[in-house]
């Protein structure tokens, strides 16, 4: 036998371990004399392969929990990440829409804005042609009016010549009247 530590003993007394001092053991072998084979210690290299062998199940089921433990951890990374994009997804899509609405807004108040001024300049030229009839209507009552005043003080400056004077409607009435007419 070497003088090599015990499998048993190595840091972590795991398969790695046991392999390791197998290693050194067939590697430190003495030579056979005439030969190129070598000459091994039979019991120490049977005892450190059913240390490893032992210990390989165990090794395999750390490794197998942690290959496990892995894709546990990536499926959950995987499904935050879709999560996260599916979140993203809705708020862009929510912004889209956002977006849409204004636009639909700001159409329906460009259309309604042109709409209330097209409105506003009938009801100006409307008004301003009621107005402008109004108006043509009350020059015609007072172009009436000032000319039965200018027959009135025609009148008075007549020389009287003896005869009676007829009898003048009132000039209020007389204007009243015009003004019906004309109404």
């Amino acid at each position: 036998m070497t003088d090599a530590p015990h499998p048993a003993d190595a840091v972590g007394g795991d398969v790695e371990a046991a392999l390791t001092q197998l290693l050194d053991v067939i590697g430190n072998a003495r030579p056979m004399p005439l030969s190129s084979s070598v000459m091994i210690n039979r019991d120490e290299v049977l005892e450190l392969v059913e240390i490893a062998l032992s210990r390989l199940p165990e090794e395999l089921r750390a490794a197998r929990w942690l290959l496990r433990e892995r894709e546990e951890f990536l499926a959950k990374v995987q499904r935050e990440g879709d999560d996260i994009l599916d979140a993203a997804r809705g708020r862009a899509e929510r912004m889209v829409q956002r977006t849409e609405v204004v636009r639909a807004a700001q159409h329906t108040a460009r259309r309604l804005v042109e709409e209330a001024e097209a409105e506003a300049r009938r009801l100006r030229h409307t008004t301003e042609d009621w107005c402008d009839q109004r108006l043509a209507k009350f020059e015609i009552i007072l172009d009436r009016t000032m000319k039965t005043v200018q027959a009135g003080r025609a009148r008075l400056h007549e020389p009287d010549l003896g005869v009676e004077p007829q009898a003048e409607p009132h000039l209020d009435d007389r204007v009243q009247e015009l003004y019906d007419d004309e109404a």
